[in-house]
């Protein structure tokens, strides 16, 4: 049975988490992560909206209204798990103490630079805290698919809004694990099922293709 691409994405970057870690994740896709953190490997889940001891997600029928992440899904907490309100939880952003943000991207380009606010022309309920975590974070992973509507996310120069002109650290899709440098992004990793032309030709950037390229 084919792994559905979003899982597959949140699997790979809970494979990038390390025991102790402070960890936000951003709405949508990152959020899934939660659901895959290797047996044996303790993290701390942050949500912007004020807590920090997320758990997965709640099985049906067991949701609690008052248990919210930023992106309004219900999430679980674990034990030793506390809330707070935005302005503490901005502070811990902004004050440089999160180990990694995870976030969904639109676009990323040869630079590292990456777009995920908004879209001109289309209405967006607000900035939200993108902006804050990619500058704030001592680690920034983005989580996202490798095409939209057959279009590649991963480009030369990204013409969407800049979320931040902080170079991010890692990209994952559902075909290939890409890591941003000084000398231009870097294919360190592609997907089991696909192959390297493949992920070369649904990438737009330019691509430094690793002597030691794995898959996962």
């Amino acid at each position: 049975m084919a792994v559905d691409p979003k899982e597959k994405i949140a699997r790979r970057v809970a494979q990038e988490l390390k025991e102790g870690d402070l960890v936000n994740l951003g709405i949508g896709l990152p959020t899934l992560v939660a659901n895959y953190i290797p047996k044996g490997v303790h993290v701390f889940f942050q949500s912007e909206n004020g807590i920090i001891g997320m758990g997965p997600e709640p099985e049906k029928g067991f949701e609690n209204k008052d248990l919210t992440n930023a992106g309004a899904g219900f999430v679980t907490a674990l034990p030793g798990a506390m809330t707070f309100d935005s302005a503490f939880s901005f502070a811990m952003i902004r004050g440089g103490h999160l180990d990694v943000t995870v976030l969904g991207g639109l676009q990323v380009d040869e630079e590292g630079h990456l777009a995920n606010w908004m879209i001109p022309g289309k209405m967006i309920p607000g900035m939200g805290g993108a902006m804050d975590l990619v500058t704030g974070a001592k680690r920034v992973i983005v989580a996202m698919t490798h095409t939209a509507k057959g279009e590649p996310k991963i480009v030369k120069k990204c013409t969407l809004p800049l979320t931040s002109i902080r170079r991010i650290d890692l990209i994952v899709t559902e075909l290939a694990v890409i890591r941003p440098t000084d000398e231009g992004l870097v294919l360190e990793e592609i997907a089991e099922e696909t192959t390297l032309e493949e992920v070369l030709k649904l990438t737009e950037a330019k691509l430094i293709v690793s002597e030691n390229l794995k898959r996962f």
